[in-house]
């Protein structure tokens, strides 16, 4: 019941939220151009649901695609830094320092190299997922005993079977510590492409009827992105429990 209750509670808090913002807009008379009602919100996320669930499949391809590219890249960078330190030394500053710019600000450039097809918004996502994988994985490589290591290269196994048996698997919990930040945040990365130049996608209908003054259907196409944020975070979640059950029982 505890366990119920902890979880039921942000649905009680965002429930009050509603309910107060449905009042305030009722009260004071909002107009629908300044701040549209939850019931309004509500109605527009029906009637244009056809169109969202279009755009909306084209934005979770294009952040699908970013988090598979970010996920091989991170894989490979990971295991060549935690491999060969003068890698790591020279690598991490760069990763840090990608983080300093604004995506919105290199969206415009990619698509002056790459054009208004999906790869500026595919690459977008890898730019803002790539960071938190590579760098909880790499840090998950670091903190393996080496005992463990030392163990299985005592039966013969080499310097890359020894990550293949020991450093890869005691790391996946911090890989997918990774994976949660950057399935957060691939919607939002493919989002910010679509939003630069696009004839498609959530970033694209959210910027039409932005134009329009249309805030019923603009909170309608943001709380679409919002859910299908939550439902890559709990996608990788799901994939955890499958990998990761002995996780799960000494959660318990």
């Amino acid at each position: 019941m505890k366990q119920v209750s902890s979880r039921m509670a942000p649905a009680g808090y965002i429930l009050v939220i509603l309910l107060l913002w449905e009042l305030a807009v009722r009260l004071f008379h909002i107009p629908l151009y300044i701040l549209p009602a939850p019931t309004a919100i509500a109605a527009a996320l029906g009637e244009e649901w056809p169109v969202l669930a279009s755009h909306g499949a084209v934005t979770v391809l294009e952040a699908l695609a970013g988090i598979l590219i970010s996920l091989i890249l991170a894989l490979a960078l990971g295991i060549l830094m935690d491999r060969f330190p003068a890698v790591q030394r020279g690598i991490y500053p760069l990763l840090v320092v990608t983080q300093t710019v604004p995506m919105i600000v290199l969206a415009p450039i990619l698509i002056i190299y790459m054009g208004f097809g999906p790869g500026p918004k595919i690459l977008t996502v890898v730019l803002m997922c790539f960071f938190p994988v590579a760098v909880s994985f790499s840090d998950g490589l670091s903190r393996v005993d080496e005992e463990y290591v030392h163990l299985v290269r005592s039966y013969g196994a080499g310097k890359w079977g020894a990550y293949r048996l020991v450093k890869i698997p005691a790391a996946l919990p911090a890989l997918l510590s990774g994976l949660k930040v950057a399935a957060t945040y691939s919607i939002s990365g493919a989002v910010v492409g679509e939003w630069i130049g696009s004839q498609q996608g959530l970033g694209y209908y959210l910027l039409r009827v932005k134009n329009g003054y249309m805030l019923d259907k603009v909170f309608a196409c943001v709380a679409v992105i919002i859910g299908l944020s939550l439902c890559m975070n709990g996608a990788v979640r799901l994939l955890g429990r499958i990998c990761l059950p002995y996780e799960r029982k000494r959660r318990k």
